[in-house]
């Protein structure tokens, strides 16, 4: 590699090299090839096949792999350990709400911490997570959510979900209550980490080719 060249250039080059002599049939297939080749992450080498899909040097066929995982495998794999933990906090936050007094402390400030999660970061992390997996939707110095970007984006959502939650609810028989708007949250936290939990699913079961 020359001096001048730019490393994700010659990352690319790597890529297409190995698309076409080796041809992988999936995408988790190419992404091993890749990771035995160079030190990046998953999500690195994810990040450059979009560029390279973007610019044409390779597409995806929406086509799902015979061979590859079940979806109910996948979701008890390693990979899927983010929903589960999405799930047992917002469960565990909504047990503490109707089973411990706000005034009964210490156990309170448990309740307060997790509840403070469960509002403003849960419902728009799940949110976010189902909408947006890897481009950003807006211009950003990454291509890719950075951790940073995910979390303001997420408190930003979930500030924006609870009101109209509530606005809702006030136009229908259950009213504004602590049940209601817990339940309601709940519900939503789990939707959106299911439908992200699938779109997950059938990213990583997509097969590659090279474009000629």
């Amino acid at each position: 590699m020359s001096q001048n060249q730019n490393p994700n250039e010659s990352i690319k080059d790597v890529i297409i090299t190995i698309v076409k002599e080796q041809k992988p049939e999936t995408a988790s297939q190419l992404i091993e090839f890749v990771q035995k080749t160079t030190n990046l992450s998953e999500n690195e080498i994810i990040n450059i096949l979009n560029q390279l899909e973007a610019e044409d040097k390779i597409h995806f066929n929406m086509k799902q792999e015979k061979t590859f995982i079940s979806f109910r495998t996948y979701l008890f794999s390693f990979e899927s350990a983010w929903y589960w933990t999405i799930i047992a906090v917002a469960l565990v936050t909504t047990l503490t709400v109707f089973t411990i007094p706000k005034d009964w402390y210490p156990l309170a400030y448990i309740r307060n911490v997790l509840g403070v999660i469960f509002v403003l970061f849960l419902p728009g992390y799940a949110f976010v997570k189902a909408l947006f997996q890897k481009k950003v939707p807006v211009k950003t110095s990454s291509e890719s959510f950075d951790t940073i970007e995910r979390v303001v984006l997420s408190i930003g959502i979930s500030i924006a979900l609870t009101p109209i939650v509530g606005l809702i609810l006030y136009y229908t028989p259950l009213g504004i209550g602590l049940t209601p708007i817990t339940l309601s949250l709940l519900a939503l936290t789990t939707l959106f980490a299911t439908a992200a939990v699938a779109r997950e699913y059938l990213a990583k079961s997509n097969t590659i080719q090279q474009t000629y």
